[in-house]
């Protein structure tokens, strides 16, 4: 982002009208500067922005320079954290995911006839349903379309749903950050995610019927990174019932790290119940792990399926789709 010294600009500079993807491109507007604008905003500051498509600092702002100067329009302006796009820079930001999807889904498309593939899909879903719906659709997918190739990615719906804007991925399940447009995507309820807490086998609290709010802040803890939506919901059940909260804390947004710190230590970690279950049942140093009973319930805001608005599905991940809102209707209630 540059200091101007020229004024304002008016309202009948070139991104104040439609925006003509071809006469940008001849007029020297790269494909790297539309990738570069767009990653910007995903990440509100040029070095961030910069580092996420590995070239230097100095590198970016040349880039962001020469946009600047090719449409003679400001696009970025400086915030107390960063940088925002100017309404020039979101107008065109939002034409460019359009385009470099596009692209994007010409190449898979092109890739697949070439190599007789089935084809290709890219999801991300926060723990729970990763583990309860992700996989029994990916299991009755690959059997009937042997030819998909499957890629998942899960992680924090802060995460999942930056990368799903950014066209990185078709579809995600999770929810929508509040810093974020709800109206940039479509989204379909479909389950309320159900945690616990996890100890090792022997802990402490383990010789008690259920372990209570007041017992549990004289331990270590293990968290997901602060912000994220678990963690948040764990600390409103500590703050409303007037329980201090732990101090002595690691934050990781790492399910094998968390594992580890917790079979060799008496820290405790809030996690999805589907996912603690499958590690209580693992013949593994991950084996060591237990439920911890306690006498309140953990329970996180509903997830969903999201996808983008005005964004349409390829015929792989639709059929992924499908399978997940089917699998997600045999669900128990909560």
């Amino acid at each position: 982002m540059t200091k101007h010294s020229q004024p304002a600009w008016p309202e009948n500079t070139p991104l104040s009208a439609d925006i003509d993807a071809l006469a940008l491109l001849k007029s020297g507007l790269k494909l790297t500067h539309l990738s570069m604008l767009v990653t910007i905003e995903d990440h509100g500051q040029i070095s961030a922005a910069a580092e996420a498509m590995n070239i230097s600092q100095p590198a970016a702002s040349r880039m962001l320079s020469e946009m600047e100067s090719i449409l003679r329009t400001p696009l970025c302006e400086r915030v107390a954290r960063g940088v925002v796009l100017t309404k020039y820079g979101a107008a065109l930001a939002k034409r460019a995911r359009k385009i470099l999807l596009e692209l994007r889904e010409a190449n898979r498309e092109l890739a697949e006839l070439r190599t007789g593939n089935g084809g290709s899909v890219f999801i991300g879903a926060v723990t729970a349903p990763a583990i309860s719906l992700v996989v029994p659709a990916i299991h009755k997918v690959t059997a009937s379309y042997p030819g998909i190739e499957i890629n998942v990615q899960v992680e924090t719906s802060n995460v999942l749903a930056r990368e799903l804007l950014a066209a990185r991925h078709d579809f995600v399940i999770g929810r929508i950050p509040d810093d974020l447009n709800p109206r940039l995507f479509h989204v379909h309820e479909i389950g309320i995610e159900r945690a616990c807490l996890m100890v090792r086998e022997g802990h402490p609290l383990l010789d008690k019927p259920a372990a209570s709010l007041a017992d549990l802040p004289a331990f270590d803890w293990v968290f997901q990174p602060p912000g994220t939506l678990l963690r948040r919901t764990v600390e409103d059940i500590f703050v409303t019932a007037n329980v201090p909260l732990p101090e002595n804390i690691i934050n990781t947004s790492s399910l094998l790290l968390t594992a580890a710190v917790i079979c060799k230590s008496d820290a405790i970690a809030p996690v999805a119940v589907d996912m603690a279950q499958f590690l209580a049942g693992q013949s593994s140093r991950a084996g060591e792990i237990r439920i911890l009973p306690i006498d309140f319930e953990i329970n996180v805001k509903p997830y969903s399926l999201i996808t983008v608005r005005e964004r349409e599905l390829p015929p792989s991940a639709r059929l992924l789709y499908d399978i997940i809102l089917e699998e997600s209707l045999r669900l128990p209630a909560a």
